[in-house]
């Protein structure tokens, strides 16, 4: 009754939770620094002064945009009289996905297995507008090839047969699809060997090629290994980042996504 318009701090709570916060033991977080002119991912002490009571309203109105609740939604659990107000956390959304983006993009690898892009974190703004704009998506990564880009992937020669060409690149957020294609090249090279009887040359031309199935499989491992080098924490940070950015892909081949006409379900009728 002494607070109806929820303008004022609620202090009879906030010093107890302060000395709550303060007896906590010190828990790290992965920070990129600068030492000796590079950047390196290091593991520091969380600032406990972030932690307030007005912080976990914030934290639950962010969790609430990352996961794409609508904003009208969120406006009426967050008592928000202002659309604008609650709109805010979907422009820091945004700012997230594109740090997920760029610790993805920092385990991208080209057609032989090789890292590409060590230091994205340091990119310039400019630098990401010209990415957006520079890629087209694959089915298994992305290709830079700027006539395929201008296209929308619908003018590339080598169409489906990405791991050969120099324009292609993959990240640890195709390792799932990597993997998939490559039971799909083993499934397929199998019934191919013996399923039905059909002329060499048909056979042939179907075929999966060795060198095809080897070069996934590299990068598969090539993936794997690097993962397998990072701390419990880099490793923990680059899943949050590959499930954001999993969840937000646009699947269609650089195209944007077509709504599917409503089928007709009403009951048929005679005449």
């Amino acid at each position: 009754m002494a607070n109806p318009e929820g303008k004022k701090a609620i202090t009879t709570i906030s010093d107890p939770h302060r000395a709550w916060v303060d007896s906590l033991p010190e828990f790290l977080v992965p920070v990129v620094v600068q030492e000796e002119g590079q950047q390196q991912l290091r593991l520091k002490p969380f600032d406990k002064s972030k932690i307030f009571l007005y912080a976990y309203r914030h934290s639950f109105a962010q969790r609430h945009a990352d996961a794409g609740v609508a904003p009208e939604v969120l406006q009426v659990l967050m008592d928000h009289r202002q659309l604008a107000t609650t709109q805010g956390y979907y422009q820091i959304s945004q700012e997230r996905k594109r740090e997920a983006v760029d610790r993805v993009t920092a385990l991208q690898f080209d057609r032989h297995g090789n890292r590409v892009w060590r230091r994205v974190q340091g990119l310039l703004e400019s630098e990401h507008v010209r990415r957006a704009i520079g890629e087209v998506a694959t089915a298994y990564g992305i290709c830079l090839e700027p006539s395929n880009v201008e296209a929308g992937g619908h003018a590339c020669p080598l169409r489906f047969r990405c791991v050969g060409c120099d324009h292609f690149r993959t990240d640890v957020s195709y390792l799932p699809d990597l993997e998939r294609y490559l039971a799909d090249l083993l499934r397929s090279r199998e019934r191919l060997m013996s399923a039905f009887e059909a002329d060499d040359w048909a056979r042939s031309d179907a075929m999966p090629s060795e060198e095809e199935i080897r070069r996934v499989r590299r990068l598969i491992n090539r993936v794997k290994a690097d993962l397998n080098d990072l701390t419990p924490e880099d490793r923990a940070q680059i899943e949050e980042a590959v499930a954001v950015v999993r969840r937000r892909r646009t699947v269609m081949l650089g195209l944007p996504k077509v709504r599917q006409p409503m089928p007709d379900v009403r009951p048929w009728r005679a005449g």
